[in-house]
């Protein structure tokens, strides 16, 4: 079977911690990408769930979420915690 090169771009950081966990599996990054390969092929579908975490997007500001005012306005976690800063500058 003829090999082929994949090359791909990623954050180091995200690389690095990649590999430190595959490492402690006893697997590298060519082990895990020809297994993520080989699923694709046999499910003809992304083997895994791909979606965003609720901690994730809370962060986001509501320009990404409803697009409007492009970065200016956020979402607060407590619902509360403008209106006690603004009593606490009164």
């Amino acid at each position: 079977m003829a090999s082929s090169n994949i090359n791909v771009r990623t954050d180091s950081k995200l690389k690095a911690d990649s590999q430190e966990i595959l490492a402690n599996l006893g697997l590298d990054m060519s082990t895990l990408v020809n297994a993520l390969l080989k699923q694709l092929t046999y499910k003809k579908a992304v083997p895994f769930e791909l979606s965003i975490p609720d901690e994730i997007e809370k962060k986001k500001p509501i320009s990404e979420l409803y697009g409007m005012m492009a970065g200016k306005i956020w979402i607060s976690d407590d619902f509360n915690d403008p209106i006690e800063d603004m009593e606490d500058y009164m």
